[in-house]
């Protein structure tokens, strides 16, 4: 029988997993607490015992390794069942999950109701304290020797979550060689058929190519107008998409008189479906009053009248869900500044946090803010921030393209590295600074390139 209604510790350092599997543990009654990585993780266990612990394994700042093994030393903490999630496949890992002390071994993709097992299986049998029947016991593999000190029902639990992991994989091999043998027949059945298309798939693929040139013109139509000026106002864009169609678009425009609104947007996925949602929710996110503009709309005496930046998201949200789409969603970070006040007022469907730069000095600010994906939860109503800017303060709306970029060695980019980057271009004009963040990106993705859209839109206010 499925247990409900414990307390469930989290150490993801991917915010968008950490939500994906919070909200799944949520509706099956349990109690959630989310660190993104081992060490606050660990200080949260101990301020309160959870009653189980689920843990990345790749971490910034301590490892799930580390987490682990520092929770399985810990007299209070000793038979808190720990389960590990990583992709890594290599049979070291789970020597490696053996030494830390871990009770379970899950490897990703998972599906949530096989987590969900695993957590009831270690929560119906309590794990007992048998540090002092431990055995250190040395272990060679792939020529390599680790003495690993561990219980006995921890080595047991472990094992046998490998040997279930290993049934899983090898299932899914089993069912993936019977679809290529059925394929394999049909491709030798179809083999005529193929010849006789392949002309077809020519004069198919070149109209592909002609319809794709069509679409991307439709998409650079979301970008800011070449000659674009706004009183009041410096501002700079980069937008460098991964492939020929794109799920980013960005814009700055005027709303009336004294308010302008800015937008960056980031569809999830990439290519012919994310790009044909992009161009979808640019209908909505026009300053012309029409009856798709979801931005400004006629008041009663006439004049225009600008919605807030929250009713703006909520409105999206209602206007995309993700099962219309293929399961597609996006973030966005829309603002309206006051141009007379330089007020920002600004809210965020699950976007990174814009970056304030100081005229007056001090390190570049984060500024984010609480709100889910757009389209990805239904019923949300979204929060509204407000920024209040001096002369000459610049602010910085990216895509997460910029600090998700990932070296050679799958290191990101990350904020620390860019605000650097926007603080040593403190002095230069914001062309520049904006010039010289995306070079840094794309420099840190050598040899093979930014694998994500990049988008920057910085603006500089100037009264």
């Amino acid at each position: 029988m499925p247990l409900t209604g414990v307390d469930v510790l989290i150490a993801e350092d991917s915010r968008m997993q950490a939500k994906i599997l919070q909200r799944r543990l949520t509706e099956a009654g349990h109690t959630v607490r989310w660190a993104e990585n081992g060490s606050l993780a660990l200080a949260m266990a101990r301020e309160r015992r959870p009653d189980i612990i689920i843990s990345d394994i790749e971490m910034p700042v301590a490892t799930g390794y580390e987490f682990c093994k520092a929770v399985k030393t810990d007299a209070t903490l000793r038979t808190v069942p720990f389960i590990l999630l990583s992709t890594l496949s290599d049979p070291i890992d789970i020597i490696r999950g053996l030494d830390a002390g871990a009770d379970n071994y899950v490897t990703k993709p998972y599906e949530p109701d096989y987590l969900l097992g695993r957590m009831n299986a270690l929560l119906a049998t309590p794990l007992v304290s048998d540090e002092d029947a431990a055995a250190t016991l040395e272990v060679t593999l792939a020529g390599q020797k680790f003495l690993v000190k561990a219980g006995r029902q921890q080595v047991l639990n472990l094992l046998v979550s490998t040997f279930e992991n290993a049934v899983a994989k090898n299932q899914e091999l089993v069912v993936a060689n019977q679809e290529l043998s059925v394929t394999r027949d049909s491709l030798q059945r179809t083999n005529e058929e193929l010849v006789s298309l392949n002309a077809e798939i020519s004069r198919i693929n070149t109209h592909m190519v002609r319809d794709l040139e069509a679409a991307a013109k439709v998409q650079r139509s979301l970008l800011p107008a070449d000659d674009v000026a706004l009183p009041s106002l410096d501002i700079t864009w980069r937008y460098v998409p991964c492939q020929s169609l794109a799920g980013d678009f960005l814009n700055v425009f005027p709303l009336d008189e004294e308010r302008v609104g800015l937008f960056v947007v980031d569809v999830s996925g990439h290519g012919v479906p994310s790009s044909l949602m992009a161009v979808t929710v640019g209908q909505f996110l026009t300053p012309k009053v029409s009856d798709s503009s979801i931005l400004v709309r006629q008041g009663p005496d006439g004049r225009v009248v600008v919605a807030p930046p929250a009713e703006v998201a909520t409105q999206l949200n209602r206007l995309f869900q993700a099962d219309e789409f293929s399961g597609l969603y996006f973030t966005m970070l829309y603002g309206v500044l006051h141009l007379p006040s330089g007020r920002l007022d600004y809210a965020s469907g699950g976007h990174p946090a814009l970056v304030r730069v100081p005229a007056s000095g001090g390190p570049p600010e984060f500024h984010g803010a609480e709100g889910f994906p757009i389209a990805f939860v239904p019923e949300v109503e979204y929060a509204q921030n407000s920024l209040q800017l001096q002369p000459g303060d610049r602010i910085y709306l990216y895509s997460d393209g910029v600090p998700e970029a990932m070296d050679k060695d799958q290191e990101a980019y990350g904020e620390e590295k860019m605000a650097a980057c926007l603080e040593g271009g403190r002095t230069s004009s914001l062309e520049a600074s904006v010039s010289d963040l995306l070079e840094a990106v794309e420099a840190w993705c050598r040899p093979k390139g930014p694998l994500d859209d990049i988008t920057i839109l910085g603006v500089e206010w100037r009264p």
